[in-house]
């Protein structure tokens, strides 16, 4: 018996990619919408309650319109932002120990949230870092994270070449990181863009020598390693390179990779997440969620 599965916003950056990892596979069945009739309401509603699961890769307010338009049992992949601090949604970070197998409405994570996220909640968790700690993180994206607008933006203009953007310190990524993360006080974010298609660095800096556990690096490693022990997209790496690039031409890829920095004397360290935004950041993620849910190896179709 075949899964049938809706992406609603196929056409999009995200959609698209979605549907490359899709591609091929016989344990699904695709419900397609021409081009004619992707943005007919009544078609969209249509394909959306046919569909054993819904995948939504759309702006935040079409995905809300999206989910009330279903009113039967279709389940539900939300790859917005829409829904991922709202009441009776899974948050899609199964390696964090979220249930999407068994959840009925999953929404999807942020890409800056997956780097800052696999660090900070399992360090909040074994308490080495209090949940009221004043965290910032710093990250740079691959400009297709910022979508069909800045995607032409770039690549219409061959100047560009950095862009750091957030100064309202309202970014819509904060809630997450705040509520997965369990702490008191919203992250200090600071994000940007490079003139890369693909790719991600998030890093969060933190001065152990003031945190009242004081966490050596192999405290932090040791925590790391038990939470991700056994997931093959999460790899916790011992030793740190003498340097992290975003390559503008890289392949894709649905791995998330942590690092742990330390000082000669353990008092500093800079906890860096290297990721792929259109992967384990949006599609990947989503073809991994929509595994779980339909109870197949999660790593089917995925970059590994």
């Amino acid at each position: 018996m075949t899964t049938g599965v809706f992406i609603d916003g196929a056409a999009g950056t995200t959609g698209l990619e979605i549907g490359e990892r899709l591609a091929g596979r016989d344990d699904l069945s695709l419900i397609v919408l021409d081009e004619a009739r992707r943005k007919d309401a009544a078609a969209r509603a249509e394909a959306l309650n046919d569909a054993d699961i819904a995948i939504l890769c759309l702006p935040d307010a079409a995905a809300r319109e999206a989910v009330a338009l279903i009113r039967g049992a279709t389940r539900v992949i939300d790859a917005s932002s829409a829904h991922r601090v709202a009441a009776g949604w899974t948050y899609g970070f199964a390696e964090l120990g979220f249930d999407v197998a068994a959840a009925r409405r999953v929404s999807n994570p942020g890409c800056y949230p997956s780097g800052f996220l696999a660090f900070i909640a399992p360090m909040v968790r074994a308490g080495l870092i209090p949940a009221d700690w004043p965290l910032t993180v710093n990250a740079v994206s691959g400009y297709s994270g910022g979508g069909k607008a800045l995607i032409e933006r770039v690549e219409g203009d061959t100047t560009l070449a950095f862009r750091s953007y957030g100064f309202a310190l309202d970014h819509k990524h904060v809630p997450e990181m705040q509520r997965h993360a369990g702490l008191a006080h919203p992250p200090v974010f600071a994000p940007s863009v490079t003139r890369a298609f693909r790719g991600m660095i998030v890093e969060v800096p933190l001065p152990l020598a003031a945190l009242p556990a004081r966490p050596s690096r192999a405290a932090i490693l040791d925590v790391l390693h038990r939470q991700f022990a056994g997931a093959p997209l999460v790899r916790v790496h011992d030793t740190v390179p003498a340097e992290l690039l975003i390559v503008v031409d890289a392949a894709p890829t649905d791995r998330l990779d942590l690092y742990v920095a330390t000082d000669t004397a353990g008092t500093q360290a800079r906890l860096v997440a290297v990721l792929d935004n259109l992967g384990k950041g949006a599609a990947g993620a989503a073809v991994q969620n929509l595994n779980l849910m339909a109870g197949v190896d999660p790593l089917t179709g995925l970059v590994v």
